[in-house]
């Protein structure tokens, strides 16, 4: 996308935001939730793993990529779950999919201070990082036992 900028009529080139993903692990009724180690802060905040998507990647592959990462575990990645969520006024934007462990991987906190498997009812026990707040209310149908 290119805009006129107000000197003189000079193109600028606008960027388009980064892709932040994230993954909404479901297993057995409940999702993976992931208390923020760092920055400060955040840190103890909830979130959904996930990352950046890099140059030349798909997202779904940076999530798997992600998941590998920050959790040692292979996942299979499903469809979007909720709309995009924008942050960092607008240079960002969160795009969270559902998925499902494979091969009986087991999450470890390799990245994060812990880790919780929440019910549809347990959702709002722990405090989200505001861009994963929106996902959370989308989220809830697909927690089903």
């Amino acid at each position: 996308m290119r805009t006129e900028r107000a000197n003189g009529g000079e193109d600028a080139v606008r960027r388009d935001p980064k892709v932040i993903v994230g993954a909404a692990i479901i297993r057995g009724g409940r999702v993976l939730a992931c208390a923020r180690a760092a920055p400060p802060e955040v840190a103890g905040m909830w979130e959904f793993p996930g990352g950046k998507v890099e140059p030349g990647e798909s997202e779904t592959a940076a999530l798997a990529r992600e998941c590998a990462e920050e959790l040692a575990v292979r996942v299979e990645i499903g469809a979007r779950i909720g709309h995009d969520v924008r942050m960092a006024h607008g240079r960002s934007v969160l795009k969270v999919y559902a998925a499902r462990l494979l091969y009986d991987d087991e999450p470890q906190a390799l990245e994060h201070s812990a880790l919780r498997w929440l019910t549809a009812t347990e959702l709002d026990t722990v405090a989200w990082l505001p861009a994963d707040t929106p996902i959370v209310a989308a989220l809830r149908p697909l927690l089903t036992p």
